[in-house]
């Protein structure tokens, strides 16, 4: 594909995270060094087919590289997913004179903006903005850290109360089908244990070795949980009936979705932000730009899908030594 880009468009799709916004001023103000045209979607996909497209400058992104979630607004659009959603996508992009667009999301914004590219022909490109950290082509999605960082300081603050009132207390953060910010936190936070969907979980194990740690005068327990696997409010209920312990559950639920990114997402989003660009500048498409070993890695959208966290048992090993 030939393609000679004047005007990008940016857009982010899907849930919310921190570092967003450092990623589209990235875009913004690599895409002007370059002497390119910027239009900002609102609203994501939903916001394409609605055309509510905003240009964008050098003023459009001051001071927005310390602020959570993304001045572009996101949302899900189910019209969007029909093929009728794309071709209207696809006139928009044409009507507002727009040669390519970079998306800000997880592997759901990826299949849209790969079929963009694949079947209607449209230069894309797609950035990893997801606090799952479940996307191939990268060992951290934009959000990532701070996700984990926000949950970690409101478990701190749990396991003062768990110790003072000798509680076991069951935390339930994000992850629908990724453990990795479950398994993070857990480690982090010195936690007893941990239930995510990557691995089976042995709830009689856990009931006994609560009884046994309670008879030899442990006080407190904190357990994680994805919240795509199990609910807390079950898991606590559980295990009040097996132990007779009183037994309280958290869910941080869309906390860690927002808050100051922290540096690393910063520093993150910002490369990859300019790596999307120098794509497009050098007429390079249908790409998912990423961080390997603290390297730039390019792979196919269509390959950039969903993948399971690695060295769960590894750090499963480690949490059980450790308690």
């Amino acid at each position: 594909m030939s393609v000679k880009v004047k005007k990008v468009g940016i857009l982010t799709s899907g849930g919310d995270g921190p570092g967003m916004n450092a990623a589209v001023r990235s875009v913004v103000r690599c895409s002007l060094h370059y002497g390119l045209e910027v239009a900002g979607i609102m609203r994501g996909y939903q916001g394409l087919l609605e055309e509510d497209i905003v240009p964008m400058n050098h003023r459009s992104v001051s001071n927005i590289i310390n602020r959570g979630g993304t001045i572009l607004k996101t949302a899900r659009s189910r019209e969007f997913a029909t093929d009728e959603g794309k071709t209207r996508a696809v006139e928009v992009l044409h009507k507002h004179r727009m040669d390519a667009l970079i998306v800000i999301g997880g592997d759901g914004s990826y299949i849209g903006a790969n079929k963009l590219y694949e079947q209607w022909g449209f230069p894309t490109i797609g950035l990893p903005g997801t606090i799952d950290n479940d996307i191939n082509g990268t060992d951290q999605t934009i959000g990532c850290s701070t996700a984990i960082n926000t949950a970690l300081e409101s478990i701190d603050k749990i396991r003062d109360t768990a110790q003072s009132m000798e509680r076991i207390f069951v935390v339930e953060v994000m992850g629908n089908q990724s453990g990795y910010i479950a398994m993070q936190v857990a480690l982090a936070a010195g936690a007893e244990d941990v239930i995510i969907p990557e691995r089976s979980f042995d709830y009689e194990a856990m009931h006994e070795a609560i009884v046994m740690g309670n008879a030899k005068g442990k006080i407190s327990w904190i357990i994680i949980v994805a919240e795509g696997v199990a609910k807390a409010q079950v898991v606590a209920e559980n295990i009040t009936n097996a132990t007779g312990l009183e037994t309280r559950y958290v869910v941080l639920g869309h906390v860690q979705r927002g808050g100051t990114p922290s540096g690393q997402d910063r520093i993150l989003s910002t490369r990859l932000g300019v790596a999307a660009v120098d794509l497009l500048v050098n007429g390079i498409f249908g790409k998912a730009v990423g961080l390997l070993q603290d390297e730039i890695n390019v792979i196919d959208l269509k390959d950039a899908t969903r993948r399971a966290p690695g060295h769960m048992e590894e750090y499963y090993k480690l949490l059980k030594i450790l308690t």
